[in-house]
């Protein structure tokens, strides 16, 4: 490239600008380019510029110096005894052009100052644009750098990778077989929980975008975060259009890539499966982050995988939380900090067979056969409201968590049923670290291990290690689909408890484990004939994950 040359050459042309100033405002006299050559018949150290006279051969330095100036010594006007010159030689002023100088020294001296005032402006000048050289040269030569297909939009690419092993026992309790995809227990999972791949950006003036897509399920692949929108809009802050998820459930609002479990609660799932929705959505916050809203309307249908929905009934709902962090140190970066939410939804449900109002989740776990916890479509529900709450304290590395959640149904013809559940969990990091805080979204944020995790071999047989961070973990859940108004309702109700280890490699990068014992109870999935069946379970989870 030519930058670097470009910035050399502005250097030496500003170096030459500048010697010029200083030995025209030194009043200085000029010498020939012979004399510059010859200094040894000059007297005095002081120097000029050379104003070459003599016509040098082709070639010679003499020919490099023929049309450009250079520095030569000073030559002394010859006087005699008296101080008089004896005539005119090479240097020598004339008397009578000493006068009308001086008359014009201020004239002189104005404009001098004022060209330097103008030196100056351009030497910043050209700072300026060295700068912005280095970064189209930074730019230029970063290969990892993605252009967007219009020179006025911006792209960021995202994904991560998870991949998961899962075992389960339940051979002490026959019954909970019923729930199951094998003849057996439910069967053992190896696979992709995750496999995602997305872009983002900006679109001039202030529009946004996002598209992300799931390939986790094979050939049938889905779409995740799929929206437009606006943001630093008046009143309404930020506004997308598209796929989102809904707002409620902090443990469903937080990434998958920061959560301190392998996978959500009983509740959390049940009450917005897969949390996205299509829908028109608002995100706010106060200027001291202290307080963050979001709220929108969204259709029920998941329409991940299909991409559209149809019915004449639209089945709408209003969602929307309200957050607010009531503490948060400074100080310590953020290691300190509490908050509380609360959230909400009212859901139009159609009678059609298409109605949204079934109620379903896994153990915790994922499992290969149906979900343990399901009410099944209910039957004449017109329309639900859901409330729910949360709570955060976070002490360095000690966190504690807890959300509830109850949900009204209203039927017709039918009794109305509450189906309700929650979790309370903590988490402390052993090595020192702390679960970060969005403010601005009220959301959980990126761990960054105080020493990532490295090993490499050394000199006479060493060894070098960093060891990442280790993070311990237990959770209690409990969800309650059985209610006991309508006797011959029976979605389930289920209790787990969950142990768990994460070890962070890096910001990007970790394992988890998890080992979860529970029991079901009033569940009449896989026979909705039968008769309630109740068992107790015990799975064994890892994941293996990374993102960026």
């Amino acid at each position: 490239m030519q930058s670097s040359s470009m910035r050399r050459g502005g250097s030496v042309a500003r170096r030459t600008l500048a010697a010029l100033v200083c030995l025209v405002a030194s009043g200085g006299t000029v010498a020939t380019a012979d004399e510059w050559w010859n200094p040894a018949d000059q007297v005095g150290s002081d120097s000029v510029l050379v104003s070459p006279e003599s016509t040098p051969s082709q070639g010679s330095f003499d020919g490099m110096l023929s049309d450009q100036y250079s520095v030569a010594p000073v030559r002394p006007i010859a006087q005699d005894q008296d101080g008089l010159s004896p005539g005119p030689d090479a240097g020598v002023v004339d008397p009578d052009l000493e006068e009308s100088e001086e008359l014009d020294d201020d004239t002189f001296e104005d404009k001098l100052n004022a060209f330097a005032e103008r030196l100056d402006s351009l030497d910043e000048g050209f700072e300026g644009l060295e700068e912005a050289l280095d970064e189209v040269d930074g730019k230029a030569s970063n290969k990892s750098l993605v252009v967007s297909g219009s020179s006025k939009s911006t792209m960021k690419i995202s994904g991560r990778v998870h991949v998961d092993a899962w075992g389960f026992d339940t051979d002490d309790d026959p019954a909970m077989n019923q729930f199951s995809a094998g003849p057996e227990d439910e069967l053992n999972r190896l696979g992709f929980r995750r496999l995602r791949f997305g872009v983002a950006g900006k679109v001039k003036d202030n529009m946004v975008y996002k598209i992300e897509m799931e390939f986790a399920n094979g050939n049938n692949s889905e779409f995740r975060d799929a929206y437009l929108g606006w943001s630093d809009l008046p009143f309404l802050q930020k506004v997308l259009v598209g796929n989102q998820k809904r707002p409620y459930g902090l443990d469903h609002l937080n990434s998958s890539r920061y959560n301190v479990f392998i996978e959500r609660p009983y509740v959390i799932e049940a009450f917005n499966e897969d949390a996205r929705r299509l829908g028109v959505q608002s995100y706010g916050v106060s200027d001291d982050e202290a307080w963050n809203w979001r709220y929108g309307v969204f259709n029920q249908d998941n329409v991940q995988g299909t991409g559209n929905y149809t019915g004449d009934h639209l089945q709408l709902q209003v969602a929307g939380r309200l957050a607010n962090t009531i503490w948060y140190d400074e100080t310590s970066n953020g290691r300190g900090y509490a908050h509380w939410a609360i959230s909400g939804t009212h859901a139009d449900v159609s009678t059609e067979d298409n109605a949204e109002s079934r109620f379903r989740t896994r153990p915790e776990a994922r499992t290969s056969g149906t979900r343990w916890l399901d009410t099944g479509q209910i039957d004449g529900t017109d329309y639900y409201n859901l409330l729910g709450l949360e709570g955060v304290v976070n002490l360095g590395s000690l966190q504690i968590v807890g959300e509830y959640q109850s949900n009204w149904i209203e039927r017709d013809g039918f009794e109305d049923l509450r189906l309700d559940g929650g979790y309370v969990y903590a988490s402390y990091f052993l090595t020192g670290e702390h679960m970060p805080w969005s403010r601005s979204s009220g959301t959980l944020g990126r761990p960054v291990p105080l020493e990532n995790f490295w090993l490499v071999d050394r000199c006479n047989g060493c060894r070098s290690a960093g060891w990442g961070a280790w993070q311990l973990a237990a959770r209690y859940s409990v969800a309650d689909f059985s209610d006991g108004a309508d006797p011959e309702f029976y979605g389930g109700e289920g209790q787990a408890f969950t142990a768990a280890m994460n070890w962070y490699w890096n910001a990007n990068a970790r394992m988890q484990f998890n080992y979860i014992t529970g029991e079901i109870e009033n569940s009449t999935v896989g026979d909705r004939a039968g008769a309630p069946v109740a068992g107790n379970y015990n799975i064994y989870g890892a994941r293996f994950m990374i993102d960026f």
